[in-house]
């Protein structure tokens, strides 16, 4: 998908090329990106919107016609041209670990006749562990704005149109088409999303892809245009906060214990060619926190009162973790063949290089059956590491199934005796498994008879086809870290990551006092994680109740010595707790009741989707249209000030049409890939949507001749028909009407679907 976009931006500045800027020399077409670094530079850096060209024939500047001879035939797959760029503001509030983001641009469709009309493309790259918010677009006679909807009010979108282009270009890249805009106009856009902040060595970083590239500066005389950020942070511990780093000259507006606010603005003749990149340094060199409570607003349909426990590490490197023992599962089953067994171990080559020698290990690699670097764990040794090394990359070929308990169960065997050391076992996968809700089962059995210093399971997922909330759940089980890598490209780096984080442990064992007394009393993730150095733990719930003015933190430090603190338990005025952990609870009760194969807890993670704006796999976004009249409309009300939206009635509407995006969840996992040994990336993604399209339509009286022949290729065949193709299956289907098929094939070549 990524490098058909590419290829369609590349289309799309030849196409450019047609355009005519009149004969003043003063004014000069930009100067397209050289073709053989398009891989890399083609894809958004920044926000983007795109025209997209069907007909190459509508490209002309709306201002002065160029009469150029006519083009004949169609841009297949369209042609994507960069839309120039008039303003751009962005809002950055971060609290605690979490950056909310909020970008105001207006682009203008500078490369269509004026006569003439496109869809547009908008691309948005967030950084670290992105979630799209919202989407706002308002042009000349129309206005647009993103919503979220239950999977059962779905269906009431019937007769919407549905927009083939959209979603996840790449894991943290964001598309959305708007459609017909017409040329010369402009559109403004305002988008939001939430992501991760960075935390090493002590220091939060921020990311926000910033660097625009050379053809998205309006061509003419050079004038200078404002681009603004306000930047604003609240650590939430109330220590000192000091900025460490900035890309763009910043000038603090505030700063107060625990916070800082910040504003860059300048006028600029070329928009930003850099990333923005912030950090910051909490000053503590020893343990801190904060115990925060927050009441519920008014609108919010779970009215129990909420409760976070933010802990960190402290800035001091030199803080002692405990000592390594670590078990690698890696999957080298047929799917992990090539780039992805590659990376996975470069990953494991750079992980073992940081052991110590008092540090152990061992590696487990599997598919239908096991392969053990030792039966034992070994110390780290020189030696011993380099005969890893040389095991890996004899024993390290894919090929075969997916058997994950029985290594599983082997690495936790191989704890038996562990003393004075937080036992760690990674698994590492790309694939779905049918008894996985039998694996998590029995890791919980096993784990609880261990006691405290049970092995800490990770699991790092890779690829799309594996299921992530297995992962997840199987992490909260063995508290964990887990991680995912959705390209090869970031497989090694992560793994790195998630290595190096999670073998950092500076205090186990965390039980928070006085908790017990209170009532309805729901706590994420339910076993508590260990404190790891330069990373703050966060621990969310909601109660009912009265908490007392101070709690008691216990733990065990990395000597085996118990650690206590006393934590105030403080108003989170200033603090959206909420919307804050919104993305870790509902990620964590999907992979609840994905477990339990909960209704209730599915219809409570909808809701809480709706609520906070953040996607999940039980809702599902639209985008609903608005028409403008001469008279002041009223006002969009919010979902909470509206209720529930009766969307049959708005598909009626005048005025008004709603367009059904394509879905943003993850689902849960993809057996059939992985029976079929189907590599991470390989291909263009599997189509849930198009997979029950062609269930639905096939479901009748050809239901046995499908359940035969309807493997993921012939899915992924139907959803991607051409014209030609569409009209021979189409007489095809008419051909065979006559053995009563009629139904299924009107299902299945309909062009609305």
């Amino acid at each position: 998908m990524a490098q058909q976009f590419v290829k369609s931006v590349e289309d799309g500045l030849k196409l450019a090329k047609r355009i005519y800027f009149g004969n003043d020399r003063s004014v000069s077409p930009p100067r397209p990106v050289a073709m053989e670094k398009s891989s890399h530079t083609l894809l958004p850096t920044s926000p983007m919107l795109y025209a997209v060209i069907s007909d190459p024939a509508i490209v002309d500047n709306p201002d002065i016609p160029s009469y150029q001879p006519h083009v004949h035939g169609r841009c297949d797959p369209p042609a994507l041209i960069p839309l120039q760029m008039n303003a751009i503001s962005v809002e950055v509030d971060c609290y605690l670990d979490t950056a909310f983001v909020t970008v105001n641009g207006s682009w203008r469709v500078h490369c269509v006749k004026g006569s003439r009309s496109c869809d547009c493309r908008l691309a948005i790259p967030m950084s670290e562990q992105g979630s799209i918010l919202g989407v706002e677009v308002d042009v000349i006679r129309r206005s647009y704005c993103t919503r979220l909807i239950t999977t059962e009010e779905k269906e009431d979108t019937a007769k919407a149109a549905k927009v083939k282009d959209g979603g996840f270009l790449k894991p943290q890249i964001f598309t959305m088409t708007i459609p017909e805009v017409d040329g010369g106009f402009n559109l403004s856009v305002k988008a939001s999303w939430s992501q991760k902040l960075s935390c090493k060595n002590g220091q939060f970083s921020f990311t926000l892809p910033f660097s625009f590239p050379e053809y998205v500066t309006p061509v003419g005389k050079k004038l200078p245009k404002r681009e603004k950020i306000h930047l604003s942070v609240n650590a939430g511990t109330g220590k000192e906060v000091l900025c460490k780093s900035s890309s763009h000259p910043l000038q603090e507006i505030r700063h107060q214990a625990g916070k800082l606010g910040f504003s860059y603005e300048a006028d600029v003749l070329s928009w930003s060619s850099t990333d923005f990149m912030f950090s910051y340094e909490v000053c503590s060199i020893e343990i801190c926190g904060s115990f925060l409570s927050q009441s519920p607003s008014v609108h919010d349909f779970d009215q129990r009162e909420m409760f976070c426990l933010y802990l960190f590490s402290g800035n001091n490197q030199s803080t002692k973790v405990f000592r390594k023992e670590v078990v690698f599962i890696v999957d080298i089953s047929g799917s992990m063949r090539g780039g992805t067994l590659e990376s996975v171990k470069n990953g494991l080559y750079a992980s073992l290089s940081k052991f110590s020698p008092e540090d152990s290990f061992s590696i487990i690699a599997f598919n239908k059956d096991m392969y053990f670097f030792s039966s034992s764990l070994e110390k780290a040794t020189k030696e011993t590491i380099e005969n890893a090394f040389q095991w890996i990359s004899i024993n390290f070929v894919a090929g075969g199934d997916t058997n994950i308990l029985p290594p599983l169960d082997q690495a936790i065997k191989m704890f038996s005796n562990t003393s004075g050391s937080i036992p760690l076992v990674f698994l590492i996968t790309d694939g779905s498994v049918e008894d996985e809700r039998h694996i998590c089962q029995v890791m919980k059995t096993s784990l609880t008879n261990r006691g405290s210093i049970s092995p800490r399971i990770c699991t790092f997922g890779i690829g799309a086809y594996c299921n992530h909330y297995f992962l997840q759940m199987l992490a909260v089980i063995g508290r964990g870290l887990y991680d995912a890598a959705y390209d090869v490209d970031s497989i090694e780096l992560r793994l790195q990551k998630l290595v190096t984080s999670a073998s950092s442990a500076v205090l186990a064992n965390i039980t928070i006092e006085g908790l017990a007394h209170l009532d309805a009393l729901e706590v994420y993730p339910y076993h508590f994680q260990d404190l790891l150095s330069g990373t703050p733990l966060t621990i969310y719930g909601r109660y009912q109740g009265n908490f007392p003015d101070i709690v008691k933190l216990r733990g065990t430090l990395s000597d085996m010595r118990s650690f206590v603190m006393d934590l105030k338990v403080q108003n989170a005025k200033d603090i959206p707790l909420d919307k804050v952990f919104a993305k870790r609870h509902i990620d964590l009760l999907t992979a609840q009741a994905w477990l339990s194969e909960n209704k209730t807890l599915e219809e409570k993670v909808a809701k809480m989707s709706l609520q906070t704006g953040v996607p999940s796999e039980y809702t599902h976004m639209i985008l609903l249209q608005t028409d403008k009249v001469k008279q002041t409309p009223e006002p969009i009300k919010t979902r909470e000030e509206l209720g529930e939206i009766d969307l049959a009635k708005l598909v009626d509407s005048k005025g008004c049409k709603i367009y059904s995006l394509p879905s943003l969840g993850t689902s849960f996992g993809n057996l059939t890939a992985t029976q079929e040994n189907i590599p991470p990336g390989s291909g263009e993604a599997y189509s849930l949507e198009s997979a029950e399209t062609f269930v639905k339509a096939t479901s009748g009286c050809c239901g046995k001749l499908v359940h035969a022949c309807c493997c993921m290729c012939g899915i992924r065949a139907c959803s991607r028909l051409n014209n030609e193709c569409s009209i021979i299956l189409t007489q095809i289907c008419t051909a065979i009407s006559c053995f009563a098929c009629s139904d299924c094939c009107a299902d299945v070549c309909s062009g609305n679907e």
